[in-house]
């Protein structure tokens, strides 16, 4: 029930790390740290000495120290670690690459099912609504907020324990290459393509070639859930061959979707999806009438179909979904002003430290 427990000298194993000093004692490690902002106890701890563009975890060892820290991953050396006593340094050639290192490791001591998400809009509310749906009759670990990064995604993944029945991971990427890295530690079961827009159009050649990148996390599912609506998407899936190696799921308006979506009524503050699901008509109502909700709630409705929920219980949970704070929040300003709160739209560890 409780945490994997580490040793500094497995650790140094798992991401190929010297160990200064040559005698130093074994610690054991349960939390890691890679913002000295947000220590909380030093107690079997681990701190990542990142280095950013503009900034270097390798500045705030002294103050970690003082504060009880004593497990340090870095990527070089200081004449000063020689007056910090009892303290263990591991050393490698790149402190981010160690830390996705670490945390794919102990994602493979898990076997249970993982939920793998990313698209360019709607990655956070899935995720969120999903934990509201599924939560009721599963231990579920989730990402938290909009942790999608190279540094989010492996302090979301360390949390794993083997308390949990089911995970749900986003990945979120900005540039080529960068999906590779979080499949190794996401490792997701079902995966969730939840669309396509513009996000970080400036990055790839492309909007087909970003396409192609985001599908790398999806490489090795059991099955990918997709909106086959969205042409582009749908001809990458189809000309990246991944479905040689994949089974899908997809939903949509054209025949041959697994879901298909016949119509959408909306009402003042609600809107029913009408569809077909195995030659039965099938509906649900949601508490939200604009398209992005609706999409992300097919989405939804989708994932739990394909874990056999019946069609009569995805119903009753369906109109208690509730807004995900500060996540395209809507609220009333002054002189007839709409306010959109996105401030939950922050992998606070994608930012420079």
């Amino acid at each position: 029930m409780y945490h994997k427990l580490y040793s500094s000298k497995e650790i140094a194993e798992i991401i190929n790390a010297d160990i200064y000093p040559g005698d130093a004692p074994d610690l054991s490690v349960k939390d890691i740290l890679v913002d000295s902002r947000r220590l909380i106890t030093p107690d079997e701890c681990m701190f990542f000495a990142l280095d950013t563009p503009r900034n270097s975890g390798h500045k705030y060892i002294r103050d970690l120290y003082k504060k009880g820290v004593r497990l340090f991953v870095v990527s070089r050396f200081d004449e000063d670690y020689d007056k910090l006593p009892g303290s263990v340094f591991l050393r490698v050639k790149d402190t981010l690459e160690a830390l996705q290192t670490l945390t794919a490791k102990h994602r493979s001591y898990f076997d249970i099912p993982v939920i793998g998400i990313t698209g360019s809009n709607g990655k956070t509310i899935v995720k969120e609504w999903l934990y509201q749906l599924l939560g009721k009759d599963k231990k579920i670990i989730r990402s938290p907020k909009s942790y999608n990064s190279q540094i989010g995604v492996p302090l979301s993944v360390w949390q794993l324990n083997n308390k949990y029945e089911l995970a749900i991971f986003e990945a979120g990427i900005s540039e080529p290459e960068e999906m590779l890295n979080l499949q190794k530690i996401i490792r997701p079961t079902i995966g969730i393509f939840t669309n396509i827009g513009q996000a970080h159009d400036e990055n790839f050649i492309n909007t087909q070639q970003k396409i192609g990148e985001k599908l790398n996390l999806f490489t090795k599912v059991d099955v990918l859930i997709y909106n086959s609506d969205q042409k582009e998407l749908q001809e990458v899936i189809i000309k990246s061959e991944i479905l040689h190696s994949i089974k899908t799921f997809c939903w949509g308006t054209a025949e041959e979707c697994n879901l298909r979506i016949r119509n959408i009524e909306k009402e003042e503050k609600t809107a029913t999806i009408h569809g077909i699901y195995g030659e039965k008509e099938v509906a649900i109502t949601i508490p939200f009438t604009d398209d992005a909700s609706v999409e992300n709630a097919i989405h939804c409705w989708a994932t739990m179909l394909l874990l056999e929920y019946p069609q009569e219980e995805i119903q009753q949970r369906m109109p208690e979904l509730t807004p995900i704070a500060m996540r395209l929040e809507l609220k009333e300003g002054v002189n007839s002003c709409t306010i959109i709160n996105d401030a939950y739209n922050s992998d606070f560890n994608s930012l420079s430290i």
